[in-house]
């Protein structure tokens, strides 16, 4: 990991960072700025366009250690900017946007352009734009909205940097979890509560077992057990898609809060999505007889599988995954073999989430 020190619309920002890391990736989901769009990744297209020093820069090919010091500006960052906003308006009126994938890097060298380009015609914006790809407009009505700001011969100041307000940084992976501060700095992407048909005595000695634990998650398999230190894998079937993530993860235990950490990552050999994860799960005696579960977790998904990583698909599936998982652990409590190794279809969960919302809609009342 490296650490990078840079300003991002006006904001000074300090991180650690993977080496190869693109400026894009850091910027989408470590500070949340998901205005810098993806598309080809690889410096073709321009729906990665914003702003390294006041030069329009593809941050789908810059590495953010090679940012160190720079002053980054994105989309969000130049939302006040004077031109910018008479852009909008020119892209509102000349119908220059469809979809508007391209349109958050299109808009920033629009805005290049007029500021470098004040007496440009309609072939030398066209021979500017050759590095932004729109698949939707056919161009004329992006030419139409440059030509007319164009036209207004308005001088524009350069403004001040647009300020935003700080965003908590994602949790890492790669940072061991000490469990006894996780409530103070964990910042969780879902939580779930379940409750399981055992003393929280017996509950708390399964958990110790990290062996019988792992067993006990749909798709997963341990590889590799020392101290707290582990090697696995996870299966999951993603609609025609078979993803097998192996990576590696750390284990705390806090006997008086009856508290576990675990964090891990992996990657899928296959598509080259990187996941990490990180999980906070909490034993609370519901009776005598039964014991509530809180599991807490943070993700990063990273790569193709990614577009499933959407808020109620997640949702689904980590319900889905949380109930396998506390069948299979009453049922090694109550003395049942281990369950067979199988990985968890999220095809047939999509099916499900679609099928509820379908019900929703017809629901009267």
């Amino acid at each position: 990991m490296s650490r990078i020190s840079l300003t991002v619309n006006g904001d000074a920002v300090t991180a650690e960072v993977a080496p190869r890391i693109h400026l894009a990736d850091f910027l989408r989901e470590d500070r949340l700025l998901t205005g810098t769009h993806l598309g080809c990744e690889h410096g073709v297209c321009g729906a990665c366009t914003l702003l390294i020093d006041g030069a329009p820069a593809r941050s789908c090919i810059a590495f953010a250690v090679a940012c160190d010091g720079a002053e980054v500006r994105t989309i969000e960052g130049l939302d006040d900017d004077p031109l910018i906003v008479r852009l909008r308006a020119a892209f509102t009126a000349e119908h220059a946007l469809q979809c508007g994938y391209c349109t958050p890097g299109m808009l920033v060298t629009a805005r290049d352009i007029v500021q470098r380009l004040p007496d440009a015609d309609e072939a030398r914006i066209r021979l500017e734009l050759a590095g932004n790809l729109c698949r939707c407009t056919g161009y004329a009505g992006i030419v139409r909205a440059i030509r007319r700001v164009l036209g207004e011969g308005v001088a524009v100041a350069e403004p001040e940097p647009a300020r935003l307000p700080d965003l908590p940084p994602r949790p890492r992976a790669e940072t061991l979890l000490a469990a006894s501060a996780a409530a103070a700095t964990f910042t969780p992407d879902f939580v779930q509560t379940v409750r399981i048909g055992q003393p929280i005595a017996a509950v708390w000695s399964a958990v110790g077992d990290i062996q019988g634990i792992v067993a006990c998650v749909p798709g997963a398999r341990l590889i590799e057990l020392s101290g707290n230190r582990m090697r696995g894998e996870i299966r999951a079937s993603l609609g025609p898609i078979e993803a097998l993530f192996v990576g590696e993860g750390s284990v705390t235990f806090d006997a008086a809060r009856r508290q576990a950490g675990i964090t891990g990552t992996g990657r899928d050999g296959r598509t080259g999505t990187h996941l990490s994860a990180q999980v906070v799960a909490r034993l609370c005696e519901a009776n005598s007889a039964s014991t509530d579960l809180l599991i807490e977790a943070a993700y990063a998904l990273r790569g193709p599988l990614a577009q499933f990583a959407r808020g109620r698909v997640i949702e689904e599936f980590a319900g889905a995954i949380m109930a396998s998982f506390v069948a299979n652990l009453e049922a090694r409590l109550a003395g049942a073999p281990a369950p067979e190794y199988a990985s968890l279809r999220a095809g047939t969960l999509l099916w499900r989430l679609l099928w509820r919302r379908l019900l929703a809609l017809l629901r009267i009342g």
